[in-house]
């Protein structure tokens, strides 16, 4: 099964994606067919914005975007050169292998050098991946389109598979339940994490950083992924710091300012937006990430979060898991459940 999973995952990522996002616009298609809209122009209208948000985002990050993709491999040697030279953190380091390489190779004058020339690069492997992803999301879209185009086919499917009405009645509080929180849930965490990725632009702004653009957009989708999110995004502008503002406490300042603008969401801004149902068990949360990474990479990790919230809502609203419910919940949810 995992390696169905696995092998799959070119094709399940965007049927995931997609569901998701059927979810999440289901509520609104009603609203507009309350005042007349076809379902199939709702989907129109939902698509296009999407793809045009898309195409938005990939023209106006595209050249800046690329510009760091090629300049990447010069950016690690340089700091490589900074951290080796004399004075730097790991000249001592550098002085004992160097030390261990000619004794090695005084022990063996046979020895023969090999250097290995890789005519990949990274800015080469990476362009690579692109139609493959672009690929991705335009499946993803289309499949979008034709489950909000097909209004509430999916609902009525779902009802009818159940014989007693006391179950389809349950099925229907389910699906609706799915739709408002899962919404609530992904709109709220959408807004935040817009708002973080404008703080960290202005903060990368004002430490003098080149495209201070990109670290706001990039702390957007990053902040998607727990706990390895904006630990990537610190690294990554704290490394560009370390060279570009030629400085080992520049590129900790970076670094330190990036960590508590994300604290700060995390600890704060979030707990309050988010209502404490939605809360999750901290290690369930590290584990699915894990679990998604392992089998989708990247964009497992970002479809791990939603995909957890959808499990737990259905546990919520089953009374055979609410146990289950109350072991992937919040803590602190918990036990406000066994006081009352």
């Amino acid at each position: 099964m995992l390696q169905v999973l696995v092998s799959a995952s070119d094709f399940l990522v965007p049927v995931i994606t997609a569901m998701l996002g059927y979810f999440v616009l289901n509520r609104p298609r009603r609203w507009l067919g309350q005042v007349g809209v076809p379902p199939v122009l709702s989907a129109a209208l939902f698509t296009t914005l999407l793809t045009a948000l898309i195409v938005v985002l990939l023209v106006q990050l595209s050249s800046p975007a690329a510009q760091f993709i090629e300049d990447l491999p010069s950016l690690m040697e340089e700091i490589k050169e900074k951290l080796t030279a004399s004075g730097g953190a790991l000249e001592a380091i550098n002085e004992a292998t160097d030390a261990a390489e000619e004794i090695m190779a005084g022990q063996d004058g046979n020895t023969v050098a090999v250097e290995v020339v890789s005519n990949t690069g990274v800015a080469a492997t990476i362009f690579s991946m692109a139609p493959g992803f672009l690929s991705r999301i335009a499946f993803a879209l289309i499949l979008l389109f034709f489950l909000v185009a097909s209004g509430d086919m999916f609902l009525i499917k779902t009802v009818q598979s159940f014989e007693r009405f006391r179950d389809k009645r349950r099925a229907v509080e389910v699906l609706h339940s799915i739709e408002d929180r899962l919404g609530y849930y992904l709109g709220g965490i959408a807004i935040i994490n817009a708002g973080l990725g404008v703080a960290v632009a202005v903060a990368m702004h004002l430490w003098g950083l080149p495209n201070a653009l990109v670290f706001g957009f990039m702390a957007f989708g990053l902040n998607f992924v727990p706990f390895l999110g904006g630990l990537m995004g610190a690294t990554i502008a704290a490394a560009v710091a370390f060279v570009s503002l030629d400085g080992a406490w520049a590129a900790a300042g970076v670094f330190a300012t990036y960590i508590v603008l994300t604290s700060i969401e995390g600890q704060f801004i979030t707990p309050l937006v988010i209502s404490r149902r939605m809360r999750l068990n901290t290690t369930v949360v590290f584990l699915t990430v894990a679990f998604f990474a392992y089998i989708w990479s990247v964009m497992g990790m970002v479809v791990a979060l939603p995909v957890l919230i959808v499990i737990k809502i259905v546990c919520d609203e089953t009374n055979t898991l609410s146990t289950f419910a109350r072991f992937i919940g919040d803590e602190e949810v918990t036990k406000s459940e066994v006081n009352t």
